[in-house]
């Protein structure tokens, strides 16, 4: 198994790309810590999938994120993966979209990223060991109507993944993104079908992502197999985006 012996932390885990990323790091060996703020999706999931260990957690509240992995630092004694997953979005045109709309976005997808990822780089650079993998989307590479804020937040977690990058690989953690194209998640299933069929016909491979799909390259990114690959964004979206 790919991951055997390795602790990981996955946000937003209590369903949708969360809950496979965790799904298959678990069958991979992986002792998977689930986050979620949804405390009653998180306890189903977590229970179902038999995680190590489900905490919930606020991304956007550094104080709270950087006590939780404090906490499981000292509990578990090593944090060796990071999965950025946790995400939102608050669909409207530019003309429409309010600033709660996007300030909310923002928060979620772009500062807890951030947050959840400077409250264990420490902890990882002194172990001399690490795996931030940051889950990206194909709108950041080429929008999408009515996704100012999620677009955006998703092009800042990009540019992310690529600063620390460089700043953290020569102390032997590696940050990876993961570009997912259109899955079959609860998110995407709100999509009326009329959408999704044209969404599947602009696809070369002519189908939807699975879930599972994100899952196993993110268990790539973690593994030993990655060991040379830092700053990259793997697209996992059937060519949607080339």
């Amino acid at each position: 198994m790919k991951l055997q012996g390795k602790t990981a932390v996955v946000t937003g885990a209590a369903r949708g790309l969360g809950r496979a990323i965790a799904k298959r790091f678990l069958e991979e060996g992986a002792d998977v810590i689930m986050t979620d703020i949804d405390a009653g999706g998180l306890e189903t999931a977590a229970a179902e999938l038999g995680a190590m260990q489900a905490c919930v957690m606020d991304v956007t509240r550094f104080a709270q994120v950087q006590d939780t992995f404090n906490e499981l630092i000292k509990k578990q004694g090593h944090i060796d993966i990071l999965v950025n997953n946790a995400g939102i979005t608050a669909d409207a045109r530019l003309v429409n979209m309010t600033e709660e709309q996007f300030d909310a976005v923002i928060a979620v997808n772009l500062k807890g990223v951030f947050c959840c990822a400077k409250s264990v780089a420490n902890h990882m650079i002194e172990n001399g060991f690490g795996r931030i993998i940051n889950i990206a989307s194909v709108t950041a590479h080429n929008g999408n109507f009515g996704q100012t804020n999620y677009a955006a937040s998703k092009a800042g977690v990009i540019s992310m993944t690529q600063t620390w990058a460089k700043e953290l690989g020569k102390k032997g953690v590696t940050v990876n993104a993961v570009a997912p194209g259109y899955t079959l998640t609860e998110m995407v299933s709100k999509v009326p079908e009329k959408i999704l069929d044209s969404i599947r016909m602009k696809t070369p491979v002519n189908r939807l992502g699975r879930p599972e799909e994100i899952g196993t390259a993110c268990v790539y990114l973690a593994s030993d197999e990655a060991s040379f690959v830092n700053g990259a964004v793997l697209k996992v979206d059937g060519g949607l985006v080339l």
